[in-house]
């Protein structure tokens, strides 16, 4: 099967002057935005002139964004070669969400008994905004700020930063997994659920909710790596199959 032509840069944005001061922010913004709602794909070379170019700055601050790009696992810089853009489904993703699954339990387990009416108030705004989203950037922001809404008052800043990280990590095949894996309305129905939970309180029930929702979508990419193993197979070769996380 032909791979699909790499768009240039100069497809996806118009050139502009973009302040000095602004840049970095400025660019790292727009290429996130474009890798993850597909106009840049994954193995899109990344060059620092190019985009320097477009946006009318140096090449210092396309240098500052790649890098903080790459933080966030949405490319990796080769030695000669430059950034180029992750596959948006890896091995990565299980790992995301292994550590989520030994995080997010805990926090909500701290943090549960000391929820109020408001914070509740406030995942359930997250929650209605949510069911009505379309593009990916707003799906993965609701879905994190949902989350950490509930994890809010664990008492353990570190603790609610690792898992914010991690829903940031998550961000770039949240939309892969919602839609070419089918599983949006399920996590829909466990995110009510899981709120339900919170609602009265039911630690127990809360916290199986949650694992269960983690595991179901941690199950959903393992299932898929392994079919792309498998039709990446040559003809004759034993099927091959996605590590476990950790």
């Amino acid at each position: 099967m032909p791979r699909k032509p790499i768009p240039t840069l100069s497809g996806v944005f118009t050139p502009t002057e973009t302040p000095a001061h602004l840049a970095r922010d400025v660019i790292e913004s727009a290429l996130r935005e474009a890798i993850m709602d597909g106009r840049i794909p994954p193995e899109t070379p990344l060059r620092q002139e190019e985009i320097a170019a477009l946006f009318g700055v140096s090449r210092m601050p396309v240098r500052e964004a790649l890098r903080r790009l790459e933080s966030q696992g949405l490319l990796h810089i080769q030695p000669y070669k430059g950034a180029v853009v992750t596959a948006l489904i890896s091995q990565d993703a299980m790992d995301t969400y292994g550590v989520r699954l030994l995080l997010e339990p805990e926090a909500l387990r701290l943090s549960l008994p000391h929820l109020s009416d408001t914070d509740l108030a406030d995942a359930s705004a997250r929650l209605a905004a949510l069911r009505k989203a379309r593009d990916s950037a707003t799906l993965a922001r609701l879905n994190r700020e949902f989350h950490m809404a509930l994890y809010r008052r664990a008492g353990n800043a570190r603790l609610l930063y690792l898992i914010e990280q991690e829903l940031e990590q998550e961000e770039r095949f949240l939309r892969f997994h919602l839609s070419a894996m089918g599983t949006g309305h399920q996590a829909r129905d466990d995110h009510e659920a899981l709120l339900d939970a919170a609602r009265s309180g039911d630690e127990s029930r809360a916290l199986a909710l949650l694992r269960r929702h983690l595991s179901q979508a941690e199950q959903a990419i393992r299932h898929y790596l392994a079919d792309q193993d498998n039709a990446e197979s040559p003809a004759g070769d034993a099927p091959r199959t996605a590590g476990e996380p950790k």
